[in-house]
């Protein structure tokens, strides 16, 4: 079974990793290049899709397709409380409407009314526009309550690998693209328990979303240019893991194989500095494109975790952002004046 819960250099990695600016760049540190990668074979295991599921490169590159037949997803095969997870991803390219590429954490296999969830959704398009970036945070079923971001991209995510992370402790949720913090959801007494806090796994899918996924559903999968190929690689499993023990029908045994130094290894990172909220703040200025804080069509009042600020004014009632991104694909830096924000 896949764990990683006490690699010796993790915690001097963190102490590492900062962000260095120099004339306004960035240059990060991520403890990425010092935590494991793992087979597929060390650390997932394949849920559905059977050949449409592809090995690569020893069992280290995963290649998920979706046809007209299925769609391909696999599974972490130990549940985490808590962790780093990241993939590096290159997503299909051309016409890609109504496909939804999924890396997320979940456990609702375990918990179907009250299930926990962490998502990227990665929405596709149709020809000549991009493919958009989703976050989402359940906890606790809250499912009645849709935390979605979205995002543009400063890069073709068609052309090449990119990094996709999420650190989760007991504290925070933080999201990167490319080592560089894109969303942070801080726990407070305002979510309750509607911030993640049961164990969970991590998942990789492919599916057909067509009644959803493009502009509500108005452009849907077109199996002509099928199959669709979604390339995972890098694949790390930094976390705490469970020992499923039931003790009853509903609950579980949290205890974990972690120790109490990686607990707390976890909950001290944070994008907490001047710089890195800058950077957040910049990101999130010039890339989102839609923020349920600002969605009075869904919510009339918004929910009590959201602080609205001056940054309302850039929304529109239905919170899509009334100024859309703008590709900077042509750039070789698209983020030369953006300070990372990194673990």
């Amino acid at each position: 079974m896949a764990a990683a819960s006490s690699y010796p250099s993790f915690r001097f990695f963190l102490l590492l990793s900062t962000a260095l600016f120099v004339s306004g760049e960035a240059t990060s540190l991520l403890p990425l290049g010092n935590l494991a990668t793992l087979s597929f074979e060390e650390g997932y295991t394949q849920l559905f899709g059977d050949s449409n599921l592809m090995l690569h490169g020893d069992g280290r590159t995963v290649h998920l397709s979706l046809d007209q037949r299925t769609g391909a997803g696999f599974a972490s095969q130990d549940l985490y409380l808590h962790g780093f997870f990241s993939a590096s991803i290159k997503l299909p390219s051309d016409y890609a409407a109504g496909v939804v590429v999924a890396f997320y954490l979940s456990n609702g296999d375990l918990f179907e009314k009250t299930h926990d969830e962490v998502d990227f959704e990665f929405l596709g398009n149709i020809r000549g526009r991009e493919w958009r970036v989703q976050t989402n945070v359940y906890g606790n079923g809250s499912t009645a309550v849709g935390r979605e971001e979205r995002y543009g991209l400063w890069f073709d995510p068609t052309e090449d690998f990119h990094q996709y992370s999420i650190l989760w402790s007991h504290q925070r949720i933080i999201f990167y693209v490319d080592n560089i913090a894109i969303r942070e959801v801080v726990r407070t007494e305002a979510m309750g328990g509607e911030f993640p806090s049961k164990p969970m796994s991590l998942y990789a899918t492919i599916w057909d979303g067509s009644t959803w996924a493009t502009l509500g559903g108005r452009y849907k999968v077109n199996y002509k240019y099928a199959p669709y190929v979604a390339k995972l690689t890098d694949l790390v499993l930094h976390g705490c893991s469970v020992n499923p023990m039931f003790l009853d029908g509903n609950t579980m045994d949290h205890r974990t194989l972690c120790h109490g130094s990686d607990v707390a290894a976890y909950d001290s990172i944070r994008s907490s500095t001047t710089d890195e909220r800058t950077a957040m703040a910049m990101f999130r200025r010039k890339h989102m494109t839609y923020s349920y804080c600002h969605d009075r069509v869904r919510y009339p009042s918004p929910p009590d975790e959201c602080a609205i600020g001056p940054e309302a004014k850039n929304f529109l009632p239905s919170g899509e952002a009334k100024f859309k991104y703008r590709s900077s694909r042509g750039r070789r830096n698209g983020l030369s004046s953006l300070g990372a924000a990194v673990l």
